[in-house]
């Protein structure tokens, strides 16, 4: 089953990136501005709830 998360660590040094990245680039405002969450809906046929690995969320 595939859920949403509000943040997905992969690094611990993920504080770093909030240091080096300005907090004006435009990914960050993008990330602010447009809610991504309709992508959960439109992919969640394409996981098995029963088969195989976790799903990881795709935003």
């Amino acid at each position: 089953m595939i859920s949403f998360q509000d943040s997905f660590n992969l690094s611990p040094y993920i504080g770093i990136y909030d240091l080096i990245v300005p907090k004006d680039n435009m990914l960050r405002q993008i990330k602010k501005l447009v809610d991504f969450s309709f992508i959960i809906e439109e992919l969640k046929d394409k996981y098995c709830l029963d088969n195989g690995r976790n799903a990881v969320p795709p935003i």
